[in-house]
């Protein structure tokens, strides 16, 4: 093998894995937009009182107690404005539907 055949071979290599990891990244994305689009559901089902479960106490008062600041255009305390769903943190409660 020429030294021009290994080079290509290692540049198919290479490029191979980018494309792993930008889908990686994208799976993540959706992921995150669909755990943010859950959550917006079920704090409205919380609110209509559809759905009730000691386990969403907590995520729902603390939305309850953020809307008012968020609706003021306020960032929560901690919290760097962004600039669009995908930029969501999944491991935190959604954002409240406006």
């Amino acid at each position: 093998m020429g030294l021009l055949d290994k080079a290509k071979a290692a540049a198919e290599q290479a490029a191979a894995k980018a494309k792993e990891g930008v889908e990686d990244v994208q799976a993540k994305r959706e992921l995150g937009q669909a755990y943010n689009e859950l959550g917006k559901a079920a704090f409205e089902l919380i609110e209509s009182g559809a759905i009730a479960d000691p386990r969403l106490d907590a995520h729902a008062e603390r939305i309850r107690a953020v809307q008012p600041r968020a609706a003021d255009g306020e960032a929560p305390a901690g919290v760097t404005p962004t600039a669009g769903p995908e930029a969501h943190d999944p491991s935190q409660p959604p954002p409240t539907p406006t």
